[in-house]
């Protein structure tokens, strides 16, 4: 018997921050190379980009919130620390009421912009994972979507091999077995393993180098997730990184040759079929 093909998500994140980003967003997806996108929805190229988004066919195409917990005191400034917000959630000091308020109105903003919920829900720098914010999370998803909930993003490292294990491990240390227990107490769907943590450096061979690995190991349920972009953002420390992968997905030939194993698919898809 013919063995299945193992079915991947391939995400693109950060969709809306800028009109570079979401060029190559939109370009990979019309042409097959990524199956979901998450989208920032305070952002300022987000309205423009969900329009051209809602043309994707929901049942080929994933398009979920990328909450985000981080932005910019003032558009095209800088992010802030990621220290300031991980100090007030891991001492259960932060507001609460004004956290929560902050994700209903991101649930609100992509309804309104998509015409529909989302598909699925992650976090900008992993934020959907810290505490508080999984509890609110996983609380007003249950509450808003009680019979077809989005999944959520699974932290758990599909790559353990080299220098970015590390870090991969480090973002799952950092609440990724908590919000995975606390959905599944809740009903919500979650994705098997995440791939695609790097430090963001290296040339275009090396970016070719992982996401092969990546892609080796991946198995039914992951998430591959990417940061492509078709330009140089002002002020990004990662536009270089971004161009990288955005010509190695643009490359990317799944079904054929070393990857002929692997089927790409939205994730509620891949769900279903396991």
């Amino acid at each position: 018997m013919t063995e299945s093909p193992r079915c991947l998500c391939i995400c693109a994140d950060d969709f809306g921050m800028s009109a570079g980003i979401n060029s190559a967003v939109l370009d990979l997806a019309e042409k097959g190379k990524i199956s979901a996108a998450s989208g920032m929805v305070r952002r300022e190229a987000w309205l423009a980009g969900a329009r051209l988004l809602r043309r994707l066919e929901p049942a080929e195409f994933d398009t979920g919130l990328h909450l985000d917990l981080t932005r910019p005191a003032h558009a095209g400034g800088p992010e802030p620390g990621l220290g300031g917000l991980l100090a007030r959630t891991y001492t259960r000091t932060i507001f609460a009421p004004g956290l929560q308020a902050d994700i209903l109105d991101q649930l609100t903003r992509f309804e309104d912009a998509m015409g529909r919920a989302p598909a699925f829900v992650d976090g900008h720098r992993h934020v959907h994972q810290f505490p508080v914010v999984r509890e609110l999370l996983v609380e007003e998803i249950s509450r808003r979507y009680p019979s077809s909930p989005p999944w959520v993003r699974n932290t758990a490292p599909g790559w353990r091999h080299g220098p970015d294990s590390l870090k991969a491990r480090v973002i799952h240390t950092l609440g990724g077995a908590r919000l995975a227990a606390l959905a599944a107490r809740r009903g919500i769907p979650t994705s098997s393993r995440l791939l695609g943590v790097y430090d963001f450096s290296g040339d275009m061979e090396r970016h070719q180098q992982r996401l092969s690995e990546w892609l080796s190991a991946c198995r039914t349920g992951d998430v591959l997730m990417c940061h492509p972009a078709a330009g140089i953002m002002p002020g990004d420390p990662h536009s270089g990184a971004r161009l990288h992968e955005y010509t190695a997905l643009r490359a990317l030939a799944l079904g054929v040759g070393q990857y002929s194993g692997i089927a790409l698919a939205p994730l509620s898809r891949c769900l279903k079929r396991g």
